[in-house]
């Protein structure tokens, strides 16, 4: 293990943990013990994806990346010291020939594949690059090859390495303080012909063979494991029923689910596409009827910008943290806080503006904007906190040489500002929250006072929806188990 791999590790979690509000991480129990194997995951969000499976995965893991993050400043020092392994695409080979970009790819994955035989894990995104689509991008055959060159260097009697599929699933993957799901699958049980180590005389048409066979398998679980979609527009209409389907289960219930977390949310959404895809082979003709409703259901709902929970009650005026006693309110929100947010905004925000603008000229595609966020961000913001402190000590010492009679305390001043950069911005975003939220209740409670009819109409093509999707599941064996209050969760 290189030395420094556990520092960056720890170093990189707080960057994930101060970039995301919450990193909830579930099926840690599908991780074996003992033995090697292969992580592999689709690839939606840059270098975040492989931050997040760093820092949640509870085994050493090494990855394999293109050759070409290895000469970014800083960033590349990080991944030597990682033990990351580079991988050379045919779109990145510059100036090398076909003959040498084969032959380094193929001591990559001899690499990987030497960990794995050793009883530790490698991590492989088999797409070959970061993107934005709701579905995966055809896989390269790399991950396929690695494990039987890892079978092959196996001691005898080691145990059989695993293929594990990893979901990420980002509620928005852009954006400062959202949520991520990190998901660790069963690991990939293979049919026999796909199970033997290969001999290693083995026909090379067969190799092949195997190894294109291998990577179906894997493409096949990773669209199930990551949720995959044909269009963001069906995405985003299976999100809809998600919602109406909780909305109305909970009415009926007469309970409050309370707001849904990320994990809920995508057990949710597997619960719909799940149903979605197998009813599409059976009934297409009534799944097409069915989804030009939702459409028209969601067309309604966003022109009144509401959601479907709000049909039935108004939201809070204002997170229950802030509102439990009316005078603290008053006194914490209206009068303390307002200085300190002042003071928040103006210290970070200029620096969060050129994050943002940075973000838009130098990424190439959606994808790269957090990751660019994170990377500047961890050397803007420190390097603004301490300059802010520094002019601080400057000018305590000029109002010193002013008013002789002020207390001899520059460094004092300085520490203060610092800390109050730092705990301001933080400050600030829950205040901004907290405006929205207000801002929100009172819109939301203004609509329903005025769309009485409106609302009502959605109400009822709410249950009729709700009854004819709860026909179209009759019968099918779908992911999770519905709790008395509505919500979704895993079984037990």
């Amino acid at each position: 293990m290189p030395a420094l791999y556990d520092p960056i590790v720890q170093a990189t979690r707080l960057l994930v943990r101060f970039f995301f509000r919450r990193v909830e991480v579930t099926g840690l129990e599908h991780v074996p013990a003992q033995g090697g194997g292969i992580l592999v995951s689709w690839h939606p969000n840059g270098l975040i994806d492989p931050g997040l499976i760093l820092t949640h995965f509870p085994r050493r893991v090494v990855f394999g990346a293109r050759h070409g993050l290895f000469k970014a400043p800083g960033l590349g020092w990080a991944m030597r010291n990682l033990g990351v392994v580079p991988i050379y695409r045919a779109q990145d080979a510059g100036g090398a020939s076909p003959e040498e970009r084969r032959e380094a790819n193929k001591k990559s994955l001899e690499a990987l594949a030497q960990e794995v035989a050793d009883g530790r894990f490698s991590c492989l995104f088999p797409e070959g690059d970061s993107h934005d689509l709701p579905y995966l991008l055809e896989l390269k055959t790399g991950a396929a090859r690695f494990y039987y060159q890892a079978r092959q260097l196996q001691p005898a009697g080691a145990p059989v390495p695993v293929i594990l599929p990893v979901g990420l699933h980002y509620d928005h993957k852009r954006s400062f303080r959202s949520s991520v799901h990190v998901i660790f699958h069963p690991p990939l049980e293979l049919a026999p012909e796909l199970a033997l180590t290969p001999a290693a005389d083995e026909d090379p048409e067969l190799a092949r063979d195997r190894c294109r066979a291998l990577t179906a398998v894997i493409e096949q679980s990773l669209r199930d494991v990551v949720h995959a979609t044909d269009s963001w527009e069906l995405h985003k209409l299976m999100h809809r029923t998600r919602k109406l389907v909780r909305a109305e289960r909970a009415v009926r219930a007469g309970a409050d689910p309370g707001k849904v977390r990320i994990a809920e949310r995508t057990l949710g959404f597997a619960r719909v596409r799940d149903a979605y895809y197998a009813r599409s082979v059976s009934h297409p003709a009534d799944v097409a009827e069915l989804q030009a409703r939702i459409a028209e259901y969601d067309a309604d709902l966003r022109a009144l910008d509401m959601e479907d929970h709000e049909l039935d009650r108004g939201p809070q005026l204002a997170s229950k943290s802030l509102a439990a006693i009316v005078v603290y309110q008053v006194v914490l929100v209206f009068v303390l806080l307002p200085p300190v947010v002042l003071l928040g905004w103006l210290i970070n925000l200029p620096v969060a503006i050129g994050l943002w603008a940075l973000s838009k000229t130098l990424a190439a595609k959606r994808k790269d904007e957090a990751s660019i966020k994170v990377l500047f961000g961890t050397v803007a913001f420190p390097l603004t906190w301490g300059g802010a402190g520094l002019l601080a000590v400057w000018g305590h010492q000029q109002l010193n040489a002013m008013f002789p009679g002020m207390p001899d305390t520059p460094w004092l001043a300085g520490v203060a500002t610092v800390a109050l950069g730092v705990f301001g911005g933080v400050v600030a975003l829950r205040y901004l929250r907290v405006a929205r939220e207000t801002a929100r209740s009172v819109r939301v409670r203004f609509t329903r006072a005025r769309r009485r009819v409106t609302l009502a109409r959605l109400k009822a093509e709410r249950g009729e929806l709700y009854e004819v999707l709860m026909g179209f599941i009759e019968g099918l064996e779908l992911p999770g188990q519905v709790a008395e209050d509505g919500r979704v969760v895993r079984e037990s």
